[in-house]
Order: C-alpha cells, then structure tokens, then sequence
C-alpha cells in the first residue's frame, strides 16, 4: 500500500524537509547529489556491467568475438538512438536493445513495437543487426547466468533507500525534533490507540504507557543531545526517585537550577560534589550524564532553543535566580515590586532577542546547529515580525537600501522588478524569482511551471507614436512602406535621431530593436549632408552582430532600407572577405566582434578606416558574460581610448536582451543613464510570451529520450488541435528528421495525423509539386502529413521552400536546428525547445545550450499580426530546470570574463601601438566592463574586501595584474617589457600573435617546439597542441572510428594516436585534408573546429618563419597552408584544385605522372588519347593554362662591395579566367634564399593584377640584398603563389661573373685642429657676413683648399656640416681673383635655389654689392640681367639646356667655377643631366683654354674615388668629410657618422 503524501502544512509541524547537519560545504552537497545520481544510474543493468560479465565468464579464446557483437550492438543503438545523444545515451539504448533481443532469433513483432515505443521509427536493419550479435553472446552462456546478470543489477543496488515517512516526528508547537525521537509509527505498538499532535498529551501517554517512565529506546542520550535532552532526563529522574511525593520542585524548577550550575565557570569536579549534594544518591545516573554533556547542553541552551517551553524554562530561571546563583530550593524568596517585574520581562525580551540574532552566527562567524538552512516557519516568522518592528522605529528617508541605486530613479527604465523591489512589501535583500500568476505541475514523469503571459505596459501620457510622414527627407525614404515606429522606437526616438549621445537597449527579443539601430544610422547620415548631397567618404558606421548568419540578415536589412539614399552596406565576415578598396567603398560594414577586433588590430593600412568610423553598433551586448565577452570588452576600450585620445566622436549603441546589471553595462559603454539608458521588461514584447518548462525527472538515459518525446508530443498535439503552427528546435541536423519523424509515427499511432495534414489553400497543388520536385528525400515524405524539417545541411533552395510553406500555413510542425532562430525571420505561435544539450566544440563536450539561444528562440514564438500572445516551451532534464528559471527571469548578473584573456588583449594593445608603458595599461584596463564588475563585486574577481576598502579605485590590484602579464608575455618574448621603468615595446612575434589571434600559451609551445628542421609532420604534431584545441577531449566512443581514420586517411605520421587530444586533432586535421567521411556527430563537429583553428595558426607559423628567415621551413609552411585551405595533398596534381575535371581523369593524370609542365608542351588530342578520353583533352589544356604561373628575370648591380641591387622583372604566364581567379589579383610571395646558409635576406609580398596578366605586362620589383666574400655560388629567387599549390618559380642569381666596385681608401680623417677665426678670410666685408667668429672643424680642414688654391674639390660630408659655407668660400675666391667672370650654383630642387636666392640676395647683393640672378623654369631673366650677373643660381635641367648653345652665349664661356649641391644624385633618374653638364664644363674650358673649377657638394659617399676621378680631382687636394660636426658653443665637439651608401 502506497504511504499518503504530506501536505505542506504537515512538514512544516515535522523534520521532513530538516536536515541532520548543514555545516558542510555546498561543494559536498553537490557531490552528494551527483552520487546519489550515479546510484540511481546504476541501480539498473549498465554497460559496464554486460562487458564486465561476458570478461569474467567466459574463455579467453571467444572473448573477441564477443566483444565484436557487442560493438555491432552499440554501433546498431547509435543509428537507433542518434549519435548527438552523447555516450550515456548510447550506452543505455545497448543495454535495453540487449536486454529486449538477447533470447529472441529474429526482430519480431512484439520486439519492433518495444524499441519503436522507445525510440520511435528506426532502421530495421540495425535490429536485426543488434538482434543477431544479441543471440551470439546469449548462446554461449547458460540461461541462470543470463537471468543472474539481468537481475545482479537490482540485487546489488537493492533499494537503499527506505520508503518516505517511515520516521517523521510531528509537534504541537513546531518543535524542531530529531531522528533520535522516533515516533511509534502506526501500527507498531499495541497500546498506542491514537496520536495527537499537542506534545504535552504525547509526553503525558507515553510516560503512561511505559511502566518504567521513558523508556531507553525511546530517548537515546548518547545518540544526540537536543534541546529537550535536560528536560526529559530531569523527568525521568523525578519520576523515578521522588515517585511524585507532594512539596517536590518541579521539573521546570529543577532544570532551571540544573542549568545554572552547568553553565557556571567551576570545573568538572566542583560541579560534581554540588549536583550530589543536589539530587542526593538516586541522580547518578542523571550526574554522570550531565557532566558528560555539559558543554552541549550549555550551548545549546544558549543559543536559543525554538520551543516555548524551553524559554519559559530560561525565563522562570532568570526570575528565580535573579543575581543569586546558588540553588534556591525553600530557603529564599525574592519580592519585587510590578515596575520591577515590567521591567524584567523588557529586560528578558531584549535578551532572547539578542540569542535569536546569536543563533544565527557563533562567535567565530561559523552557522550553528540548525542554523540557517532548516526550514523553521516559526523562526521565519520572528524574523519578519523583527524586519516590521525595525521598519515600523525607522525613518522613513534615512533608509539605507542594499543596492544604492534603486534610489535614483531612471527616465527611460521600465524594469517591473525594480519597481517591485521599490514596494513598501518588499524585503531588502530577498530573491525575487518569478511571477506571481504562475502555475507548477508535478507528476511523476515531469515537473512543469507555467509562467503566463505578461500583460501589455499601459501606454503613458507622454507616449506619442512617430509617424514615418513627420519625418524629415531621409527618415522617409529609410522607412518606406511603414506609417509608424512601435511603441519602444517612438520612446527612444528622440534620443537615438536627434542627438549624439551614447545609448544602451534592453528590451525583449523581437521588440524592434534593429530600427533603433537605424534610428542612429540615419542620424549619423543625415550630419554627413551638404547642400543635399550625403559625404559619403567622410564616415563608416559598423555593425557588429554576435552571429555571421545574423551579420548576413542584417546585411540584407540594411542593404534594402539604405537604398534609396545610395548607401552601400557590406558583410566582413569570415566568410565574406573585402579587399582594401571594397571597404573604403562601403558606409557600412556588417561584421562580427572578432572580426573587427582583428581588422582594428592591424594599425598599419586600416589606422584611416578605424578613424572614419562615427557610429559602432554593439548588438547582443549581454554576450559580456560569454566566452566571446573578452573581444567586445577590448572593442569598446579601444574606440573609447580613441574617443579621448584624438577627441573624434564616436558613438556608440549598444543593444541587448534584457539583463539584470543594466547600469553596470551603461557604465561600461559610457552611457549617461539619464538620457541613453533604455530598458524595456517583457512587457513590452510585440507579442507577449507565455513561458513553459518541463523538466523531465528520470536519470536514465534512453527513458529520458523517450519521456521527452512524449512530452514534446503533447504540446505539440495541444497547439495543432487549437489550430497553430509549432517550430520544435534540436541541437542536431541529423536530430532533426529523427523527431519529425517520431512525431509523425505518434500522431498516426494515436489517430491524431489528421489535426496536423495542410489546409486545402488555393496554391496547395502547386506548392506540393515544388515539394516533389526536391531531391530531399524526407522532405517529400513528410510534407503530405503537414510536417517538415529544416537545417543548415540542407540546400538553400530546400530551406527557402520549407520557409516560404511554413509562412503559407501548410506546414504544421517544423523541426529545426537553432540557425533558424538567428538567420531567418520566421515566427511560429509556439516553439518548443527539445533537451537542452547541445555539442560545443570549442568546448570538446556537451554544454547546457546558452541562455542567449534560448531567447532568441523564444523570440521567433508569436506573430506579431496574428496572435494575441505567443509560447515557448523549453524541455530540459530536472537539475537544469531551476537553471533556465532564474536565466530567463533575468536573476544573474552578468559578469566579466575578461581576466581570461588578460594577457592575449594586452599584447594586442601593444602590437598596435596604444599601450606603451605600465600607466597606459592601467588606465586601459580601467575602460573595460571588468573594471565597472570589479569595483561593484571585488569578491568575484579575487579582490579581498579590505583590499577593496583600501583601494577603491583598484589602482593597485590593476598594476598588479598589468606587471604579472607583463612578466608572462616577456618570458614568451611576445613583448620586451623593462619593468625598471615599465615600459613595453612589441616584437614580430607579439605582432604577429596579435594579427592572427594566436594564444599567449600557443606561442609558448611554438617557442618551445619550433625550430628550422621540423616535417610536415613535426608541424602537424606541433599545430595539435595549440591552445585553441585544448577542450578537444578523446570519448571512448571515438576510438574505434578514429582508428579507422587513421588507417585510410591519415599520410604523415601522428604521434600520441587515438588514445590522445592531440593525436585525434591531428587525426581530424588529416582527415579533412583527404577530404574523408566521418559517421560520429561529435568528430564531424570537432573537425570542422580544428580545420578552422589550423589553418589560421599554420598561417601564423608561415609569419613567423619568415621572420626567423628560414627558407625552407618558410616553403613547407606556406604549402602546408595551402594544403588545409584546398584539402589537397602537396603530392597529388595540382589539377584537383579545378572542380570542373572529374576524378577519374585526375586520377588517370596522377597514374601516368603527367605534370603540369609536361601537359603544357602537348596537344589537347594528345592529351585525350593518354587518357582514354578525346573530348577531356581540351578542358585538361584549359586548367592548365588557368594555373598561375610567372617567369622572372633578375639583373643585379653591386652597389658597394657587401650590397647588392636586384631588378626583378616578373611576367605572367597563364590564361586569366574570373570564375577561377576572380577579380582583383592573384597573390604570390617571394624571397631570395641563400642555400649554403639557409637564411633568407629579402622577401616581399606581391599582387599580379587581372589587366597585368591579359596584357602580357611585366611588373619591375627593385630591392637589394647583402652578399658577402668570399662569394657564394648562388642565391636563389624563388616565388610562391600564396593560393595556388603547385605555382611556384625559382630564378637563380649566379655570382660567377659579378665584378665588384674597388676596395675605397678609408675616408679622410678629420684633424683635431684648432678652430679657424672668421679673420682668416682677410676682408672685414666677408667676416661681416657671418654670425659665428670661428668655422667648424669639417670647414677650417678645407678652408685652406677653397680659399686658396683653384683646383676641383669634392665635399662628401652629413648634411648639416656646413657645406654652404663651403660653398661660400669657392664663390668668395673667384670674387677675390677673377672679378670679371661668373659662378654657377647648381641645386637639384626649384625650392633649394629660392632658398638660395632668398639668403644671397641680401648677403650677396645688398651688402656685397654683387649681382645674383635665378634661373629656373619659373624664372627666366632676360640675357642682360644674366650678362651682368656675378652669381648664377640655377637647375642641373635649366643650365643643361643654356650650356647647349655655349657658342652662341658669352656669359656661358665666362663662368670660372661651377658648383653642384647633391652631387651623389649621379645614381639617381636626374643623373645623365649632371653628368652632361660636367662633361660639358670639361669640353668648354679645354676649347677655350681657361679652366673651370668644379666643386661637388654631396652627403658622405661609399665610393668617393671614382666620383672624384671622374672631377678630375688630383689625390693631394682631395678632402673627403664623412663626419657630422655640432655646432654648438664647443666647435671641437664631433660625433662619427657611418658613410651613407
């Protein structure tokens, strides 16, 4: 017979819901649940348990065999159960299909109707499969042991638990009793005839009832000693020695006075004479117990007992004894007067006030006895009368609330909670978890709570809706086809259109919050406009979206609402990539957070694009408190810090589902709340959302299955029989035809298929001859009976149709994955959410499905046109449901995740240049949304509170975590951070973890591992143990299909195998490149991570090995790149990369070794008859000549004799086609490698253009390179197409014939000489020209050669040298010696001689009375003015061209000094024209017969000799400067400079 259930009203008089001892740790409770979970798990036949079985009892020999059929059996359950039900599940369906068919010879039909009941519709041939490996093992075994270990389960796992209610004790007065107090239960003692709960009758009968008082097994001392342990042993003392004579204290008496001695400071002994003297030689007993349980019982006491009559009996003492404490048997009376006595009872209620409060806490903060986790109505209800008391002598305004802000109250928040909190009911601190209409089901199967529908906010008197007409111009053509905003875009209207201030969103999904988002788009456009016409080079505005199939949606959106006003709007996501001049073409980008971190990231060409940017639009914000939070974290500081630091404005919105620390998240976004902070509760919903959740209450793993498709069918059955449309979401593609399916099978089972076919509609013909039409199989089953599927494996144009027939009404119920929720539109009246486990593989394991799919989800529940309120329902298992309540009523704030990646987004500030030292990085830290969490709650983030008191600004705690950081990211050499004065600087390897997103603990294992010798296996090896896949984890049921991979697809050797993470990465990394088939919905999963991840991190490595210059790590790296991305082998031909040749013909190519270049030189029948296939030969011909290819010619030059210019002339070889090149360019790398060395000395980054390679035009790279002697043989120049394997070139520099420049004379030396005075040069008219009295060191060594001999000189020295003067000093001679001739100052540059002519005009001109003329292509003077010029300063073109006809002109033939300033442009395009001149000068003076000095004025040369033996320069008046002199109040004062080259 099934014992009644208690009432609440029961418990609450009983210990049912007490529990023994709450002073553990809740970690222990938890452990004690999951305990008990396994037990429950295990009280049935497991797995384990059958391999375990079949180990033990039978021969080694047919072991194997038998383990074979047991894996068919498991492998039969996975196809039967689904393999992303994860392996407790599968586990579970073996043991049950063994358990159904180990006896049977065949599936019959009992058998089928069993597992179809449990899993619904199944392959018959896994059955049978199952079947048959079942009746194997079953025949080697004799029947006793079968039937042993089917039932050895329940045997041994018995049932450990006793029945509910056995032993509960019941009080009158809600007396907290224990389990040492047994009730006599029913029927368990014959002279028992009723129970009643006053506990003084119950006291009274059963001293009746035993005949020697209380009887042992009634009171058990030694077991526990409670709070009535004094009472009843004073009773039974009474009882048994005084025998109830009359004039005998009464128990209460004596318990009063016992507790007075007990709770004295004597000691033991004293104590012992006193209780003798006391109780007299009858309480032995009674003493021995006392003293033993004497500390207990003080406590005990003490600490406030529940029951009154222990507080009568405390307070009766306190009376009695007054201050006396000796025992007060006869011989004292105590008076007192009424005022006395008032008082005392004040006095008294204080105290047991005060014990209650100690109850709680002991003296060491530890919670005692049943302290606070026992549920104890009366204790509660004290409490509440205590919190009235308190309020009622409180003032009202002084009140100092729990959380500050909910003082302040916020124009634009509408959140019910904080105004409930508000209330004058509301208790400071409680929880509050969920409404108040709310309805609960328990049954055995499932619990269920219903959360209704809210009710629409009242719209207020201030609320005015916009309509689209008031709308200036570019409001209108944005929102054409709509009259008006919804009420949440009308409240925000003002704030998002007609300001630029910061804003935060939080309202419900499906509210509308992408038009707000418009709002300020449009906002940011319209300040853009001029004179009518929008600027559209002057702003971006980027979107970020959490999603890249939310980013294409809101492309899309975008794209058609900013039309009109010719708005371009671009996606740039990992899958839609834009070159440098698409997004300068585009005004808004679409993108997703870690995208555009790392677009921000690289400072170099997009420093201009980061500036544009006006608006950044953050959607889904809540993420903070995801794994992704870090990157929106490191987004929002950077545009922040840029705010401030160039003073640009940037706006910044963020939107987001509603979320409990809303200010926390505007502080963070720098919002003022008072103007950009809007929250929206549910109530604002467009269709308000009714909310339900199961909670399925079996552990084991197939009946769960099983409950939860029966519960998910019932609320399906509900909506379709009350005429709506259900979407039921699963975490699976594969998941999906199984539900439809099982669904479908119930619903004819039941007799209810016809609640589900479609509506006959007018077009219904149609649409199912487009439904047959698809080569979906189990589309064009299912659609007849009104059900359909819909995931992102299915073709687009499959999913377009289920969408557009599930909007028309004829799809009843559609399963489908999450992408559904986030990339289509598409409501439906219900959703139902079925399990909430789902694969992570960035986790490696099965995660709880995340609470922002959950509303997104819930979003799509309720169509706004139709339905007066919509329904979700989410199924879960039982110990998640309290998880998803208090997630979707928002109790959790969310908090920051940012000290994770603390590090990685550190060295990425550096990288790019804004953090440079200890200061800034703390100031950084202090822009993130950790910063506002760590201040609100210290404790969650390692920050004691004293810490906190002492720094509120955390400025020290901040430092701390920048300095360890710092220390990390230095020992992996990503930085180099001089902590003496805390400064950072970045390294290539930082650099280039920061571009490509690499973790810090990565680069540490690179540094670790990685050198200049590794194999493409090495590398493979070494990729596999990147910290991107350290949550890759190895599941037992993996093994056996990853060991089949490994055989078939793996060609390098993986080191660590399948029993290893990072032997199964390296497995899934190979298979992907040989494109194998995978059946394991977790390895599929997973693999489709690593191939993402690898091919980033081995493109990482290439970087890094072409910083460390190596060659040949370089090449393999960069194919191996190449390898991932096009999943080819390096070895196949590279004609697998073209789709258009089918395999057999690749195959064909690779058996006759057929290679590109031999397939170049043949015909195309040629072709076609090796291989069995004439009409091939021409596609064949075709990709080949589609393959990059280029041809190189160099041409070096020594420029000294250790450096070498290289021309490089590269041209194009190959047919462009745009489906197979595309656009823009095609990529290629190249590097000049030096083969005896292994080093690489120049490598550079190029693009062949389309229009380069359709005409045939040559590209020119000019660059040079070390060589050293003696010389080597060769360097190689060897080009690698960046996307194409097997396009590559290698040109050879050959050093056979090279000639190098001569050795050069070191340069002159400059003499430590005294300084010349200006009175050298003997005019006073002269010295008046300068402002310095003496001539620096460089000047007073030449000073003697140009101002007193004539002869050519060349001045090599830094600029700032002084040259000028130099110059000064030749053109001052030819004044002083040969009046009537002419100096020439030649400049390389108009500017330089305006220069000139502007300082010699008035120095020469006006004070030395000498004419100086210009002559440049702007200035032409007429012939006299030049005739009579003394100073000609001119152009090497303009003179060039006068000198031509020197004949014909005198004033050419008078010139008698010639200078040229930057005469080492020689080497440059103006060379000829200078080296035209001099010859000229050399030719005239020779026919004329008056000499002509030249002097050369140029910056310090490598090879000044032969540049001087070409000036006719003798080797004695040779003066070569190659130092730079400050001219500074100590003339001796030089620094050496190394010659320029």
């Amino acid at each position: 017979m099934a014992l009644p259930r208690l009432t609440g009203a029961l418990r609450s008089f009983s210990n049912v819901t007490k529990q023994d001892d709450y002073s553990e740790e809740s970690a222990d409770l938890t452990d004690k649940r999951s305990h008990l979970q396994e037990q429950l798990l295990y009280s049935e036949l497991n797995w384990k348990e059958i391999l375990k079985f079949i180990d033990e009892n039978s021969d080694k020999g047919i072991q194997k065999s038998l383990h074979g059929d047991l894996r068919t059996i498991f492998q039969a359950a996975k196809q039967i159960v689904g393999s992303e039900n994860g392996q407790e599940t599968i586990e579970s369906g073996s043991v049950f299909l063994f358990k159904t068919l180990y006896m049977k010879e065949y599936v019959g039909h009992e058998e089928t109707k069993a597992i179809k009941q449990m899993f619904g519709p199944f392959p018959s041939s896994a059955a049978t499969a199952a079947c048959n490996a079942a009746s194997r093992i079953a025949s080697h075994f004799t029947e006793e042991q079968l039937t042993a270990l089917l039932h050895s389960a329940e045997q041994q796992h018995g049932d450990p638990q006793q029945c509910f209610g056995r032993n509960i004790m019941f009080s009158f007065d809600m007396h907290d009793l224990d389990h040492s107090e047994e009730l006599p239960a029913n029927g368990e003692m014959d002279g028992q005839k009723f129970i009643s709960l006053d506990y003084k009758k119950f006291l009274n009968s059963s001293l009746e009832h035993f005949p020697n008082g209380y009887d042992e097994s009634f009171m058990k001392p030694s077991e526990k000693v409670d709070d009535s342990f004094l009472l009843c042993e004073v009773g039974k003392y009474l009882n048994e020695s005084l025998k109830g004579t009359p004039g005998d204290p009464t128990m209460e008496h004596l318990c009063c006075t016992l507790y007075e001695i007990l709770a004295s400071t004597k000691s033991g002994d004293e104590l012992q004479n006193e209780l003798f003297e006391l109780l007299g030689p009858e309480g032995f007993e009674l003493i021995e117990k006392l003293l033993q349980n004497r500390s207990t019982i003080v406590e005990r006491y003490f600490s406030g007992p529940n029951d009154y009559k222990l507080q009568s009996l405390q307070e009766q003492c306190k009376m009695f004894t007054g201050e006396n404490t000796k025992p007060n048997y006869g011989c004292q009376i105590t008076i007192q007067s009424e005022q006395e006595k008032q008082l005392m009872k004040l006095c008294r209620r204080e105290e047991k006030r005060n014990a209650r409060r100690e109850k709680r806490i002991g003296d060491d903060g530890e919670i005692f006895g049943d302290g606070l986790l026992s549920f104890d109505p009366k204790e509660l209800r004290m409490q509440r009368e205590q919190a009235l008391l308190n309020a009622r002598t409180m003032p009202v305004l002084g009140r100092q609330r729990d959380s500050d802000f909910e003082k302040i109250h916020y124009p634009h928040v509408y959140d019910s909670q904080a105004e409930a909190r508000r209330t004058s009911a509301f208790i400071g601190g409680a929880k509050m978890i969920l409404p108040e209409a709310i309805e609960r089901e328990n049954n055995k199967m499932y619990e269920e709570v219903k959360i209704p529908h809210s009710e629409p906010m009242p719209i207020g008197l201030e609320e005015k809706p916009v309509y689209i007409q008031d709308l200036d111009e570019i409001g209108q053509l944005a929102f054409k086809g709509m009259k008006r905003l919804n009420r949440i875009q009308s409240i925000v209207f003002e704030t998002a259109y007609n300001t630029n201030e910061n804003m935060l969103i939080c309202a419900p999904t499906g509210a509308g919050k992408t038009n707000i988002a418009m709002l300020t788009v449009l906002h940011e456009i319209r300040q853009h406009v001029q004179q009518g016409v929008i600027k559209k080079d002057e702003f971006k505005i980027v979107y970020v979206a959490p999603m890249k199939a939310l980013a294409a949606e809101m492309t899309n959106y975008f794209s058609k609402r900013l039309e009109p006003l010719g708005i371009t709007v671009k996606e740039l996501t990992g899958d839609m990539q834009l070159s440098k001049s698409e997004i300068l073409r585009t005004q808004m980008l679409v993108t997703t957070p870690e995208k555009w971190d790392v677009v921000t990231r690289k400072s170099v060409g997009d420093v201009a694009l980061s500036q544009l940017v006006k608006l950044l639009i953050l959607d889904e914000v809540h993420l903070l408190h995801e794994d992704r939070g870090p990157v929106l974290e490191s987004l929002v500081a950077r545009t922040l810090r840029q705010v401030e630091s160039t003073q640009s404005m940037i706006r910044i919105l963020g939107l987001s589902a509603t979320l409990p620390n809303y200010l926390d998240v505007a502080t963070f976004l720098h919002v003022n709340p008072y103007i950009g902070l809007f929250y929206f509760d549910g109530r604002f919903r467009p269709v308000p959302l009714g909310q339900t959740f199961i909670g399925i209450k079996t552990t084991n793993k197939v009946q769960q299955l099983n409950n939860m498709d029966e519960v998910c069918y019932e609320n399906v059955l509900k909506q379709v029989t009350a005429g709506h449309q259900v979407m039921v979401f699963v975490h699976a593609r594969n998941a999906t035809v199984r539900t439809a399916m099982a669904l479908r099978e119930k619903a004819k089972n039941n007799g209810h298929i016809c609640y589900f076919l479609p509506s006959q509609g007018p077009d219904y013909g149609q649409s199912e001859k487009q439904v047959q039409k698809s080569r979906n199989k189990q589309l064009r089953e299912m659609f007849p009976d009104g059900f359909s599927i819909h995931h992102a494996g299915m073709l687009r144009q499959d999913r377009n149709l289920v969408e557009s027939l599930f909007s028309r009404g004829y799809i009843k119920v559609l399963v489908c994955t999450a992408t559904l929720a986030w990339g289509v539109n598409l409501p439906a009246h219900a959703v139902i959410i079925k399990g909430t486990q789902i694969y992570a593989a960035k986790r490696g394991s099965f995660v709880d499905l995340g609470i922002l799919d959950v509303m997104q989800i819930f979003g799509r529940a309720g169509r706004p046109q139709f339905d007066k309120f919509g329904e979700g329902v989410i199924i879960t298992t039982h110990d998640k449901l309290s998880h998803y309540l208090t997630l979707l009523t928002q109790q959790n704030p969310i908090e920051s995740q940012f000290l994770e990646s603390l590090a990685d987004n550190l060295n990425a500030e550096i990288a790019l240049g804004t953090v440079t030292n200890v200061e800034e990085a703390v100031k950084w830290i202090s822009y993130t949304y950790l910063y506002v969490r760590m201040r609100a709650n210290p404790l969650v983030y390692g920050i004691s509170h004293k810490a906190y008191q002492m720094d509120p600004t955390l400025e020290k705690h901040r430092e701390q975590l920048v300095i360890e950081v710092g220390r990390k990211l230095d020992k992996a050499r990503m930085i180099r951070f001089e902590e003496r004065t805390g400064f950072f600087s970045s390294t290539d390897l930082g650099r280039i973890a920061s571009h490509y997103y690499i973790k810090y603990n990565t680069i540490e294992t690179f540094n670790e591992l990685f050198d200049a010798h590794k194999t493409e296996g090495d590398i493979l090896a070494m990729v596999s143990k990147a910290e991107e896949f350290e949550q890759i984890k190895v599941r037992e049921e993996e093994i056996e299909e990853l060991e089949a991979l490994l055989c078939e697809f793996c060609e390098l050797p993986t080191p660590g195998g399948v029993e290893n993470s990072y032997g199964k990465i390296n497995i899934l990394l190979q298979t992907y490149v040989s494109r194998g088939e995978m059946d394991s919905f977790s390895l599929i999963s997973d693999s489709a991570y690593v191939a993402q991840n690898a091919a980033r991190i081995v493109r990482a490595l290439f970087e890094i090995a072409l910083r460390k210059r190596w060659p040949a790590m370089t090449y393999r790296l960069l194919n191996l790149s190449k390898i991932i991305d096009k999943r080819l082998w390096g070895w196949v031909s590279p004609l697998r990369q073209f789709s258009v040749l089918p395999p057999p013909v690749l195959t064909k190519l690779e058996q006759k070794q057929l290679t590109i270049d031999k397939l170049k030189d043949m015909r195309k029948d040629e072709i076609g008859h090796m291989l069995h296939h004439v009409n091939i030969g021409l596609k064949v011909k075709q990709c080949v000549h589609q393959i990059p290819s280029i041809t190189m010619e160099a041409t070096v030059q020594p420029i000294t004799r250790t450096v070498l210019r290289v021309r490089l002339n590269i041209t194009s070889d190959f047919k462009w086609n745009d489906q197979v090149h595309g656009t823009g360019g095609e990529p290629w790398w190249i590097w000049v490698e030096d083969p005896t060395n292994d080093h690489i000395y120049h490598s550079e980054y190029f693009i062949i253009q389309k229009k380069q390679v359709i005409a045939k035009e040559a590209q020119l790279l000019v660059f040079t390179i070390p060589i050293f002697e003696p010389l080597p043989s060769q360097y190689y120049i060897r080009a690698v197409s960046d996307r194409w394997l097997g396009a590559e070139a290698v040109c050879i520099i050959n050093f056979q014939q090279l000639i190098l420049p001569e050795r050069h004379p070191p340069h002159t030396e400059l003499l430590d000489l005294q300084p010349l005075p200006i009175t050298a040069l003997g005019k006073p008219e002269y010295e008046a020209l300068y402002k310095f009295s003496h001539f620096n060191p460089v000047q007073t060594q030449i000073f003697h050669t140009l101002y007193h001999t004539d002869c050519n000189v060349l001045l090599g020295a830094p600029t700032g040298s002084g040259k000028t003067v130099a110059a000064e000093l030749a053109i001052f001679r030819v004044f002083n010696n040969y009046p009537m001739s002419k100096a020439v100052y030649i400049a390389p540059l108009k500017a330089l001689v305006r220069e000139r002519i502007e300082d010699w005009k008035i120095r020469i001109e006006e004070k030395l009375g000498k004419k100086v003329v210009e002559l440049t292509g702007d200035v032409t003077p007429d012939m006299r003015s030049i005739a009579q010029a003394d100073l000609i300063v001119t152009t090497p073109e303009k003179w060039d061209g006068v000198s031509r006809s020197w004949q014909n002109r005198s004033y050419v033939q008078k010139v008698s000094i010639l200078i040229i300033d930057e005469i080492h442009l020689l080497g440059d395009e103006r060379g000829p024209v200078l080296e035209v001149i001099v010859s000229r000068t050399n030719f005239i003076s020779s026919h004329t017969e008056k000499a002509v000095r030249v002097v050369g004025l140029s910056t310090a040369l490598a090879n000044a000799r032969d540049l001087a033996d070409w000036l006719n320069i003798n080797q004695a008046s040779r003066e070569l400067k190659t130092f730079v002199c400050f001219q500074n109040s100590n003339p001796g004062l030089f620094e050496q400079k190394q010659p320029n080259t």
